[in-house]
């Protein structure tokens, strides 16, 4: 299967990215996984129970046990949770844990230092229990916990001195389908190998055995590839592809809905020439949507219209009033609100991006005659580092896959503000009505009442435009002629039990 290089090494807690998180996916079992109707099912917890959406109680199936043969128990899960929470640590996934009680002992935040290394909230029952308790009530918390930062993490993965080992991030323990054959070498490697883990309590391949990701710089060679059969399984065909792809390949092409969204991010926190949000409305109305999915992507995504994708309860159709093509408003508005003459566009050159990105520099230069530079990462990780340091100042090409099946997945990991540093914040929005609005929804006992509450905080972006919406993605993404019956999740993974030889 291609893959984009991992961003980090292979930390579970540290992973907040689709290339690292997919090869995660095959090394680890995740407490819930999604039915057809997006609601959460346990897979590695036998039940996630609740009275008042506070205190949760996780009982463990019996039967897992670690790569090493060792059992899993429920203080491997408080170890990785509370590895992830302290700020020391510095890891990606951090945010995911605040509403757990304790958090801010562990996380106090930027200059302060934490007065705990454990959170209260979490409580070890016994070997098969743990019980977690949060700060206050939060309905979507079970809908939460099929996401990466929820794995747990060995005793084996913590060195001498606290912190999770080079080796464990090379090759990392876990209690998923596959193993790592040999360690990971980010940088020099371009293949990783895993076998099926004989010991696996759930579902296995039925007639093969060995798994390998093949990393690539360049979607259009992994297309090449995948038509020649050098290659099974290609998860994100290349904007060039997809017009002749359904003839070359026929039904082992395949297009379904999908949950992401595609964005122009801004680096607000960063860059005072974006600061102004009428410069940002300018930019969103001078972008050709509909021709940019119908001719770029022959119709195989849609015009971006809310933060918030159609495939998950919540979508608002036109929403997003600034998100309608309007090039004479736009440059009317772009030189009132003085926006820059010039701007660079920064996207990352092995996903396939690079047409759509140059089709909105064309929009941009035409309809509010500025110089706009497209300017490629040579891979996702470069961009995700660049911004991370706060290094680059350009607007920049950014996707979300959802993590989880909820509206407030597409508000609290990208826009809140405690997500700036220890999320994918990576812009630096803060907005104090935005984060309020978010924790009445998150603490709504009733799904309509917090579903209100998400889309009120919804309509605060769509009046700040932090991000601009592009466009909503389908999964387009093909196999070659050797094997069969592959699938996409809803987080966008493959479903390896499924997948046969052909």
């Amino acid at each position: 299967m291609r893959i984009g290089e991992p961003q980090e090494l292979l930390n579970p807690q540290n992973t907040t990215e689709t290339e690292g998180a997919e090869v995660l996916a095959a090394i680890f079992d995740p407490l819930v996984t999604y039915d057809e109707n997006k609601q959460p099912v346990e897979e590695a917890a036998e039940s996630i129970t609740t009275e008042d959406s506070k205190v949760w109680t996780i009982k463990l199936k019996s039967g897992y046990t670690w790569h090493d043969g060792t059992p899993v128990t429920a203080a491997d899960y408080a170890r990785a949770w509370n590895y992830a929470a302290l700020q020391d640590n510095a890891m990606s996934s951090s945010a995911f844990f605040n509403r757990v009680e304790g958090y801010e002992d562990v996380h106090p935040g930027e200059g302060k230092t934490p007065t705990a290394k454990e959170m209260k909230g979490l409580k070890v029952v016994d070997d098969q229990t743990l019980e977690v308790t949060l700060s206050a009530p939060f309905s979507q918390f079970k809908t939460m916990l099929g996401y990466t930062a929820f794995y747990p993490m060995p005793e084996s993965a913590i060195g001498p001195d606290g912190k999770v080992t080079q080796a464990y991030g090379e090759k990392p323990t876990g209690q998923g389908l596959f193993k790592l054959d040999k360690p990971y070498k980010k940088g020099t490697d371009t293949t990783l190998d895993l076998t099926v883990y004989d010991k696996f309590p759930g579902e296995k391949p039925s007639n093969w055995t060995k798994l390998q990701f093949k990393v690539y710089t360049s979607s259009e060679t992994a297309w090449n590839d995948l038509q020649a059969d050098n290659l099974d399984i290609h998860d994100q065909l290349p904007a060039t592809a997809i017009s002749t792809a359904k003839t070359v390949l026929g039904d082992r092409y395949h297009d379904e809905p999908d949950a992401a969204v595609a964005y122009i991010g801004v680096p607000l926190a960063y860059n005072k020439e974006f600061d102004n949000v009428d410069v940002r409305k300018a930019i969103s109305m001078a972008i050709d949507r509909k021709t940019i999915t119908e001719t770029v992507f022959s119709g195989t995504t849609s015009p971006a219209d809310d933060f918030i994708n159609p495939a998950i309860p919540g979508y608002r159709q036109g929403a997003c009033a600034a998100c309608a093509y309007n090039p004479a408003e736009a440059k009317k508005l772009y030189e009132s609100a003085g926006g820059p003459k010039s701007m660079e566009l920064g996207y990352n050159a092995d996903g396939g991006h690079k047409e759509w990105i140059e089709a909105v520099a064309n929009n941009l230069r035409a309809n509010l005659g500025i110089e706009v530079t497209p300017k490629p990462f040579e891979k996702f990780q470069g961009i995700l580092d660049a911004l991370d340091a706060k290094e680059y100042k350009g607007l920049f090409r950014m996707g979300w896959s959802i993590d989880y099946p909820s509206a407030e997945n597409y508000l609290t990991p990208i826009f809140g503000t405690g997500s700036i540093g220890t999320g994918s914040n990576y812009g630096g929005y803060s907005n104090k009505e935005f984060d309020e609005l978010v924790a009445k929804g998150d603490q709504a006992t009733d799904a309509a009442e917090g579903l209100k509450y998400y889309q009120q905080a919804d309509d605060i972006l769509l009046k700040d435009l932090p991000y601009i919406p592009v466009y909503f993605y389908r999964a387009v993404y093909a196999n070659s002629s050797k094997v069969k019956n592959v699938k996409l999740n809803l987080l966008k993974q493959i479903e390896w039990a499924d997948v046969e030889k052909a």
